[in-house]
């Protein structure tokens, strides 16, 4: 049934064509089938050879309306800035005690880490395990700051990281079919303004190669790299 339903939805969909952003953000809804709130998705194929340190993609941004989804936050530090994790909403915020539950008992129930500093150095011992999850805090994408306050208060409130993989791929989530249109498309444009605008100097030729939008179940639905480069002012 699943597959009838796939395949009706496909027909809703001009696979050839690309479509203007918040014209395709309509579509995923019109081919959307699955009953359950489904996400949905923007995945970028750049042109970059991620092998090569200096053409590595990867950062953070925060989206306007949110993912829709509960972000549980651990913030590993120490004295002052437990409370004020805290303060800014962190579901978790400790050193030693939270170290010792990932090491030893693999304990994973977070999905963003942040951490100060000055305790990276005890940190760095996790990045076997957090690491492979995309878990590791990082500079790059702010999760690695004394403003811990504000770090979690980002992630709370719509801030996601995005990172290229090997193939040279982008997937990032920019919320729910339960949003509406105008919170869909404005998410996904601040989205790809940053991938866009995050492209490496050395990387050469073409840059952006395609921009797919869909919801969990639904067809991919091709977006407009014209627009999306003009969203960053390409």
């Amino acid at each position: 049934m699943a597959g009838k339903k796939y395949a009706e939805a496909k027909t809703k969909v001009d696979r050839e064509a690309e479509y203007a952003l918040a014209d395709s953000v309509k579509l995923v809804r019109e081919a959307a089938y699955a009953g359950f709130d489904e996400t949905v998705d923007l995945a970028f194929r750049l042109g970059v050879d991620p092998r090569h340190a200096d053409q590595m993609v990867r950062g953070s941004v925060v989206l306007p309306h949110g993912t829709g989804k509960a972000v549980r936050v651990l913030v590993l530090t120490k004295g002052e800035k437990v409370r004020e994790a805290e303060e800014a909403g962190a579901d978790h915020a400790g050193l030693e005690d939270y170290l010792k539950k990932i090491e030893k008992d693999n304990w994973l129930e977070f999905d963003r880490v942040v951490a100060t500093p000055d305790v990276m150095k005890d940190v760095a011992r996790l990045g076997k395990l957090l690491g492979p999850r995309g878990l590791m805090p990082s500079p790059k994408t702010g999760t690695v700051t004394f403003d811990v306050g504000k770090a979690v208060a980002d992630i709370k409130r719509g801030k996601v990281d995005y990172r290229v993989d090997k193939l040279g791929n982008v997937h990032m989530t920019v919320g729910r079919l339960s949003f509406t249109d105008e919170q869909l498309t404005a998410n996904a444009a601040t989205a790809v303004e940053a991938v866009v605008k995050a492209r490496p100097a050395a990387a050469k030729g073409q840059y952006l190669r395609k921009l797919t939008i869909s919801s969990t179940m639904g067809p991919g639905i091709r977006v407009s790299k014209q627009e999306a480069l003009a969203l960053a002012g390409g």
